[in-house]
């Protein structure tokens, strides 16, 4: 088994208050991804700092190939105890999926991880380990593609409180609300904004806790694969179409003397679509390619897409850009929610085409550098090969 994950998290501030006292951290290892939720005890500065304390030190060790058994057990004996609440300064929760499927979580005084495989919400059966007396919940199990999780500091319980309801929204209620957005084969991204979008009106946009929410959602390689710009030399150009066919997943060209190369090579028709904006020109189709587009103000309308999404906390309205029909939306979607792996088959010949447009190879590779950049923001793993 081969899988990857999708991690994405959301955090609201309590009312008035600056920083946050939650701190997600996420790390993609060579062999596993690690996501981690810590909720410093109180709020603002100091909350914040406790917080990030303790995401910080579970991080380095993960990153420095230390066992999850030993972070979990080093931040446990290390967390001071509130001498006045009798309770440590932060709680965590840590899930760890290897790329085998083997998976791990632990949760020290966080609400209970949401758990949902094959549209079911279900329990997994865990067992209890102290430490310094600290009770940890721990899990061990087998991730499956598709597998989806919510970690969640308890400010997600108290939204409402005082406010649309008696008793806080409960775990339950976010439960069935993250199975309806699975169902809709939403991603992580636009989960955990919907999740946090909810939390925010339950509190009437006034948090009376900090609240955050990370979605993990456990998927295959998906790689996409970008083929843009034609070779330095011509006689190239059967070979980089042979890299760029043999490579499994979603084909992806841009640019109209590329797109005239892969026609070529794999003796199809050029047809266009009626999809073009003032901004963005239409897209086209070829037999055999999954997505056919202009090139240099395409490719720069999809990097910026993804970098206005790129931000910490993209608003909610960011996403209806990715749905919309052109060139630019279709090629940002792809990299942003159909992607784990990026391969760019960059050709390094000066495009006389567009000498208009100065698109030189030096603007180009410029471009290509800045989607990686991006991509690589957003956790994708990129390969660039030239030609």
């Amino acid at each position: 088994m081969d899988i990857g994950s999708e991690m994405s998290y959301r955090s609201l501030n309590k009312y008035s208050e600056v920083l946050c006292g939650d701190r997600v951290e996420l790390l993609r290892a060579k062999d596993f991804d690690v996501a981690i939720l810590s909720d410093g005890m109180g709020s603002g500065v100091k909350a914040n700092i406790l917080a990030t304390l303790t995401s910080k030190i579970l991080y380095t060790m993960f990153a420095n190939n230390a066992s999850i058994e030993l972070g979990v057990e080093t931040i446990a004996r290390t967390l001071p105890i509130c001498q006045v609440r009798k309770i440590a300064y932060s709680t965590f929760s840590i899930l760890q999926i290897y790329h085998n499927g083997d998976a791990y979580l632990a949760e020290f005084d966080n609400p209970d991880c949401i758990f949902i495989r094959d549209g079911k919400i279900l329990d997994i059966p865990y067992s209890y380990r102290e430490i310094e007396g600290k009770r940890i919940r721990e899990y061990r199990f087998k991730a499956e593609q598709r597998d989806l999780f919510v970690l969640m500091s308890d400010g997600v319980e108290y939204a409402g409180v005082g406010e649309l309801l008696n008793f806080g929204w409960t775990r339950e209620s976010l439960a069935e609300y993250t199975l309806k957005c699975s169902k809709e084969t939403l991603s992580s991204p636009r989960i955990a904004a919907k999740l946090s979008q909810a939390c925010d009106e339950l509190y009437n946009h006034r948090p009376g806790d900090d609240t955050t929410v990370a979605v993990i959602h456990v998927v295959g390689r998906k790689p996409v694969n970008v083929f843009t710009g034609p070779p330095e030399h011509k006689e190239d150009d059967a070979a980089v179409m042979k890299d760029f066919t043999e490579s499994s997943g979603m084909h992806i060209v841009c640019g109209g003397t590329t797109a005239a190369i892969a026609a070529r090579y794999l003796e199809k028709t050029i047809t266009n679509n009626d999809d073009g904006t003032q901004d963005i020109p239409p897209t086209s189709n070829i037999e055999g390619v999954d997505l056919v587009t202009e090139g240099v103000l395409t490719l720069n309308g999809a990097l910026t897409i993804l970098k206005d999404l790129g931000g910490e906390q993209p608003a909610f309205e960011l996403f209806y850009r990715l749905d919309e029909n052109n060139g630019a939306a279709k090629l940002a979607k792809a990299i942003y929610e159909e992607c784990t792996d990026l391969n760019l088959f960059v050709g390094k010949a000066h495009n006389v085409a567009n000498d208009q447009l100065l698109f030189d190879v030096t603007v180009r590779r410029n471009l290509v550098e800045q989607l990686k950049e991006a991509a690589e923001a957003l956790g994708k793993r990129v390969s660039i090969q030239y030609y």
